[in-house]
C-alpha cells in the first residue's frame, strides 16, 4: 500500500468520521468514559515526566540502580503518549478508522511496550535482589554501563517476544475483521509463546526474587539486632562493675566479665578472739550489719540499672519488627499491582486464544487491557514515593512540598 495515497485516504476519513461526529450526539456514559480515559493518560504522562525529569537534573539521583527506573518511566511514557490515545479513539468510534498501517504500528507499539514494562519490573527485582544478597561484591559491578546492558537486554527481549504475533498477524490475511485492530490466531503455540515471555515467567520471576528479598531483609534485621543485643549486653556486664580477671579469662564475645559480687571480710565473720571485750564485739556487730546494708542497697541499685537497660534493648525488635512491616507493605503494593493490573488481562489471551467457543464482548476486552494500562500510572508513584531521595526531587520541581 502507498503510504501517501493511504495518507490522503486516512484524513479524508477522519473528516468524514468527524463530520458524522457532529451530527451524532454521544451518549453520557461514552463522553464519561473518554474523559476518564483521557485524565489517566494525562497523569502517567505527567508522573513518568517527573520521574524521567527528577532523575535528569538532581545528583543526588545519577545512581545506576535509579537508571532501571528511568527507563521504566520511558517505557510507561511511551504507552501514555503512543498507545492510549489510539486506544481512547478506537474506543470512541468503536471501530478503526486510521487504516491498517498505522493499525499495524500501533499493535507494534502497544505490545513492545507493555512487554518491556513488565519486564523492566523484573529485571529491577534482579537488581535489588542482588543489592541486597552480595552487597559488597555487587556495589562494584553496579556501574552505570551495566545498567544500561540491562536496559538493552530489556528492549530487546521485549522484541524478541512480541515480533512473532505481528508477523503472523500480518501474513494471515484475515478479512472479517478489516474495521478492528486486534490480532487473532488461534495456534496454542503463539499463545504460549507471547503470554509466557511477556508475563507468566517474568510473574513468577518477580515473586521468587521479593519472597527472597524479604526473607534476606529479615535475615539482614535479626543480626542486626543481635548486634545491639550484644553490644548493649557488654556494656552492661562490663563496664558497670570493674573486672579484675586477667586478659586471658575474659570472654570472647564480651571482653573481661566482672567478678562476682565481693563479700564482705572474711574477718568481720570470724570467731571471736579470746582477747575481744564484750564491747568491742558490739561494735564490730554494727560494723557487719552496716557493711551489709550498704552492699544490698549497692547490688540493688545496679539490679534496677540493668532491668532499665534490658527494657531499653528490647525496644530494638519492636523497630525492626516497624522496618520489617514497612519493607512488607512496600513490596506488597509492588507485586499487588502488578498483579491486579496485568493478571486478568493474560489469563484473557490464553482463554480466549485456547478455547474456539469462548469469547469475550468488546467492553470487557477494552476493561481488560486499560487495566493493564494503569500499571503504567501506578510504576513511577509505587518505584519512588518510598524514596526519600525521589519525594525531595519531586517537592523542588512543583514546588508544592504540602501536598506531598
Amino acid at each position: 500500500m502507498d503510504f501517501f495515497n493511504w495518507t490522503e485516504g486516512a484524513f479524508d476519513t477522519n473528516s468524514s468520521a468527524f463530520d458524522s461526529f457532529e451530527t451524532v450526539k454521544l451518549p453520557v456514559s461514552k463522553i464519561l468514559l473518554t474523559i476518564t480515559l483521557s485524565v489517566v493518560a494525562t497523569l502517567t504522562t505527567f508522573f513518568n515526566c517527573l520521574v524521567i525529569t527528577a532523575i535528569a537534573v538532581t545528583r543526588k539521583l545519577h545512581h545506576p540502580a535509579n537508571y532501571l527506573i528511568c527507563s521504566l518511566a520511558v517505557t510507561d511514557l511511551l504507552v501514555a503518549v503512543l498507545v492510549m490515545p489510539f486506544s481512547i479513539l478506537y474506543i470512541l468510534k468503536e471501530k478503526w478508522v486510521m487504516g491498517e498501517v498505522v493499525c499495524t504500528i500501533w499493535l507494534s507499539v502497544d505490545i513492545a511496550c507493555c512487554t518491556c514494562s513488565i519486564l523492566h519490573l523484573a529485571m529491577i527485582a534482579i537488581d535489588r535482589y542482588r543489592a541486597i544478597t552480595d552487597a559488597v561484591e555487587y556495589s562494584r559491578k553496579r556501574t552505570g554501563a551495566r545498567a544500561g546492558a540491562m536496559v538493552a537486554v530489556v528492549w530487546l527481549l521485549s522484541i524478541l517476544i512480541s515480533l512473532p504475533p505481528l508477523m503472523w498477524r500480518h501474513y494471515s490475511g484475515d478479512a472479517e475483521h478489516e474495521d478492528q485492530c486486534i490480532i487473532i490466531h488461534h495456534h496454542m503455540a503463539f499463545t504460549l509463546y507471547s503470554t509466557l515471555g511477556a508475563f507468566y515467567i517474568p510473574l513468577l520471576l518477580i515473586l521468587i526474587l521479593y519472597y527472597k528479598i524479604y526473607k534476606a531483609a529479615q535475615t539482614l534485621y535479626m543480626r542486626r539486632e543481635a548486634s545491639r543485643a550484644s553490644r548493649h549486653s557488654c556494656m552492661t556486664n562490663g563496664s558497670m562493675i570493674p573486672s579484675s580477671y586477667p586478659a586471658g579469662d575474659s570472654d570472647a564475645d564480651c571482653g573481661p566479665r566482672s567478678p562476682d559480687p565481693i563479700s564482705p571480710p572474711e574477718k568481720s565473720f570470724s570467731e571471736p578472739s579470746t582477747e575481744e571485750t564484750p564491747r568491742k564485739r558490739d561494735r564490730e556487730r554494727e560494723r557487719v550489719q552496716a557493711s551489709r546494708k550498704v552492699f544490698q542497697s549497692k547490688s540493688h541499685r545496679q539490679e534496677s540499672s540493668s532491668e532499665s537497660r534490658r527494657s531499653q534493648l528490647y525496644q530494638g525488635p519492636r523497630i525492626s519488627g516497624s522496618r520489617e512491616r514497612k519493607a512488607a507493605s512496600t513490596l506488597g503494593l509492588i507485586i499487588g499491582a502488578f498483579v491486579i493490573c496485568w493478571l486478568p488481562f493474560f489469563v484473557k489471551e490464553v482463554i480466549v486464544n485456547t478455547c474456539s467457543s469462548c469469547s469475550t464482548s468488546m467492553e470487557m476486552a477494552d476493561f481488560l487491557t486499560w487495566l493493564g494500562y494503569l500499571n503504567s500510572l501506578i510504576n513511577p508513584l509505587i518505584y519512588t514515593i518510598f524514596n526519600e531521595d525521589f519525594k525531595k526531587a519531586f517537592r523542588r520541581l512543583v514546588r508544592c512540598s504540602h501536598y506531598l
